[in-house]
């Protein structure tokens, strides 16, 4: 909950306070893709750190550069300088690059019938962010006139305090030594199954579409004339819409299969395609914004449980950070084209460009289905996902 209140308050003003200093619109959401190259940069580094000092320690570490990326953005509003407001979210980005390794604990120690609900509780704290971050972010705004947004920055950098102070107590149990020590397979022969590559694609594609409307929402908004409190709301609903479903998407995983929630996760994020072309009002935005967050919540919780089969304990750091490094730069990409796709195309034609991608995923997820209920028919098993 901590980590995804920083998340969110980049994601409310991030792209706003780089409008404010950056040398042209296609700049603003500059910020914003720092933040996710930063995760991307940082992922192999967090997942090697964390197998030398433990989980622990490897949080610990993520929170205090959250707390140095909070000071730098605040310095970099301060001295509108968007090198340095970039600098303070791409040390954010690395604060993520620990920070979600989260949800790959909580699986490692649950049984597998329990794993689906594990992760998906972890990334229930966004609920809790999804009101905290937007909050924060709006109550800092305006706390100094001269420099819009530099409170929101050192609030940002008191919550990545409070994190460290409640990761201190953490105990995560570290994985047998045999565990550790039994055989691994070259990265590209876990890469190349299968399973891993549409878990992969899954995740990727729900994080990518996410975040290329997210980042360009509230920028768009103050296009049609939409001011902060109406942006920050639409952001909080669609956080809502992200992680409310982790109460439950681990049950209809575990219901219903882990492929069907993906697949479901693909027509939600069409739904958000089909809301943003119905207009520009406040509810228009709302309701695409709900959708895209509940899609994003399916096939990025979808994609997780699925990855985790496709490894042994012995293989989970390369083959966690690889999925993770690679989500991450997809995420990174659509983040730094928002801001110009936006200013080339506009908000509808926009995102009408997800539904080629959204396509694609929606087959690699059926050919999965179709190839595993074949496997399971071949060796005598009963069909389905």
């Amino acid at each position: 909950m901590l980590f995804m209140t920083t998340s969110v308050m980049v994601a409310t003003v991030g792209s706003l306070a780089g409008a404010r200093i950056a040398p042209s619109p296609a700049w603003a959401t500059f910020p914003v893709a720092a933040m996710l190259l930063g995760s991307a940069a940082m992922t192999f580094p967090a997942s090697a750190w964390m197998e030398r000092v433990g989980r622990r320690n490897g949080f610990l570490t993520g929170a205090a550069f959250g707390l140095l990326g909070g000071l730098t953005a605040a310095l970099g509003v301060y001295l509108s300088s968007l090198a340095l407001l970039a600098a303070g979210t791409f040390f954010v980005g690395s604060y993520q690059a620990f920070a979600q390794f989260y949800r790959f604990a909580a699986g490692e120690v649950s049984d597998a019938a329990f794993r689906p609900r594990a992760i998906s509780l972890v990334l229930a704290g966004g609920v809790v962010a999804a009101f905290t971050g937007t909050l924060l972010a709006r109550w800092g705004g305006p706390w100094i006139p001269a420099h819009a947004y530099l409170g929101s920055f050192l609030l940002l950098a008191l919550v990545s305090v409070a994190a460290l102070g409640l990761l201190r107590g953490v105990r995560v149990p570290a994985a047998s030594t045999a565990e550790l020590e039994g055989p691994r397979r070259p990265w590209s022969v876990i890469v190349g199954q299968p399973t891993y590559l549409v878990a992969l694609f899954g995740a990727a594609t729900g994080l990518g579409a996410m975040v290329l409307a997210m980042t360009a929402t509230p920028i768009a908004m103050a296009h049609h004339h939409h001011g902060l409190d109406a942006s920050a709301t639409v952001i909080q609903l669609h956080i809502l819409g992200m992680f409310v479903p982790s109460f439950f998407t681990g049950s209809l995983i575990a219901r219903f299969g882990v492929l069907p929630v993906m697949f479901m996760g693909v027509l939600l994020l069409g739904g958000h395609v089909a809301g943003a072309l119905l207009g520009t009002g406040f509810l228009d935005f709302a309701t695409a914004l709900v959708f895209l967050g509940v899609g994003w919540n399916f096939l990025y919780i979808g994609g997780t449980t699925l990855l985790t089969g496709t490894y042994t304990p012995s293989e989970k750091s390369k083959a966690q950070a690889i999925n993770d490094m690679t989500v991450s730069t997809v995420g990174m990409v659509c983040s730094f084209s928002a801001g110009g796709l936006l200013a080339a195309l506009g908000w509808s034609a926009m995102n009408v460009l997800l539904l080629p991608w959204l396509g694609l995923a929606a087959l690699a997820i059926g050919w999965l289905g179709w190839r595993t209920r074949r496997i399971r028919v071949r060796a005598g098993g009963r069909e389905g996902f």
